[in-house]
């Protein structure tokens, strides 16, 4: 397969849906020679809160170059900013790091980076062309996240990293980045998110979270609710994993990535390189935090145009003030399209005191609440507060800049990532498989 037929490939398997549980991934990876051992006997799928061996995991299956070291990352929100910020300052130091996370934005190669550099489209169409002669005949067939996640495992140990950065794409205990052995276990702040496979309360989302916890290996976890922190102490205890609570922000130097919650996560990544074992110098944590990018973030596209991923309550808060510490009491026209399983009501609720006005455009997810449900909303919410609707996003960016406000593109990263794409005059994630 070329690239183009390799992502259409890859993008069809999202039929099979969202099936966490670890054994599909365990064996691939043990048939991709990635790790050491033998692929699990039962290879049936889990459910996210149900029992079994996967319930209780502290272990994982050992990467075949053990000099590695594997930094995994899990929470609501700020894990992805966390592991930018890890792998900015390993390669600031030296390391050759391998960096996965998810979602994408634009492109699918984002997922997967080496030393900073995005996969190479032929190194992807290699890779999925050898796993889909692999798993032709499997039953139950590995997932999208599944692939992906083997895919980049893969890539790290032809590539010969030494410091691998792994994201979990939802909840931890049974997300395939859990597969393997870990040096430290890193979580970020626990909220509402993904309740339909996590749990409706956050001692159940926080239990998912804390399943990255392996035996006698060490935790670094961000100031937590109350009931997110039993959960964690807990875990450790029944792991003997050594437990790092990080409380002070980072203040030395300058982070690149703007806003206050940005210095909390800047602490956290440089508590996990060093809980790893991970030699950093002073200097290579200045220049890592000075240089670090990570797209769609309260990103300032220009002197008016900020675009920003929040898609959950909690999320919605932090850029509410980030917009606050950066921009005072100056209100924003907002673009915004929330995807149908999040809490809209409350995202609106958040973001309506820095809103002048509100514009919601069609975007291409099918996720998404439609544009007249978002206004009907905010007809509900506000009344008074202006909005609109337009059939594109060029056509909401047109509206928006017809007026002199700042302008607030936001609330999802689907969405984040399809106003880039426009943006940046490239093809959107959707478009890339179809060239």
């Amino acid at each position: 397969m070329n690239y183009r037929e390799a992502l259409a490939w890859l993008y069809a398997t999202q039929r099979f849906g969202i099936k966490l549980g670890l054994e599909n991934t365990e064996r691939l990876l043990v048939a991709l020679s990635v790790v050491e051992g033998r692929a699990p006997r039962d290879h049936s799928s889990m459910s996210m809160r149900g029992g079994g061996a996967a319930a209780s995991r502290s272990s994982a299956l050992q990467l075949a170059r053990r000099s590695s070291k594997v930094i995994h990352v899990a929470g609501t929100n700020g894990k992805g900013s966390v592991c930018a910020m890890v792998d900015a300052i390993a390669r600031a130091a030296g390391h050759r790091t391998g960096l996965f996370t998810s979602p994408h934005l634009v492109s699918f190669r984002e997922r997967i980076r080496v030393n900073g550099e995005m996969i190479f489209p032929d190194e992807v169409a290699r890779g999925l062309t050898e796993i889909r002669e692999r798993i032709r005949d499997w039953d139950p067939h590995p997932t999208f996240f599944e692939i992906a996640t083997a895919l980049a495992l893969q890539h790290f140990l032809k590539t010969r990293c030494k410091v691998l950065v792994l994201e979990t794409g939802m909840g931890g205990r049974l997300d395939a980045t859990n597969a393997v052995q870990s040096s430290v276990s890193v979580i970020t702040s626990i909220d509402f998110d993904h309740e339909k496979w996590l749990g409706h309360s956050i001692a159940e989302i926080a239990k998912e979270k804390a399943g990255i916890i392996k035996h006698r290996v060490p935790v670094i976890f961000a100031p937590q609710r109350e009931e997110a922190r039993l959960v964690i102490e807990e875990r450790a205890r029944e792991c003997d994993a050594p437990l790092h609570f990080v409380n002070e922000p980072w203040t030395k130097t300058k982070v690149a990535l703007r806003g206050e919650h940005q210095k909390m996560n800047a602490a956290v990544a440089i508590a996990a390189l060093r809980a790893a074992a991970i030699i950093i110098s002073d200097d290579a944590i200045t220049r890592g935090l000075a240089s670090v990018e990570w797209p769609g973030r309260f990103q300032v596209w220009d002197d008016r145009i900020v675009i920003d991923g929040a898609h959950n309550p909690a999320s919605a808060r932090i850029l509410a003030a980030a917009w606050r510490e950066q921009f005072g009491d100056e209100r924003a026209t907002i673009i915004l399209a929330i995807l149908r399983d999040k809490n809209a009501v409350e995202i609106i609720e958040t973001l309506r005191p820095i809103a002048k006005d509100f514009v919601f455009p069609q975007i291409r997810s099918e996720r998404a609440l439609a544009p007249d449900e978002l206004a009907q909303l905010i007809s509900s919410i506000t009344p008074s507060l202006p909005h609109s609707i337009t059939p594109t996003i060029p056509d909401a960016i047109s509206v928006a800049q017809e007026g002199n406000d700042r302008i607030l593109i936001t609330g999802s990263l689907h969405f984040a990532g399809e106003a880039l794409a426009f943006l940046r005059g490239e093809p959107d994630a959707l478009e890339e498989c179809a060239q």
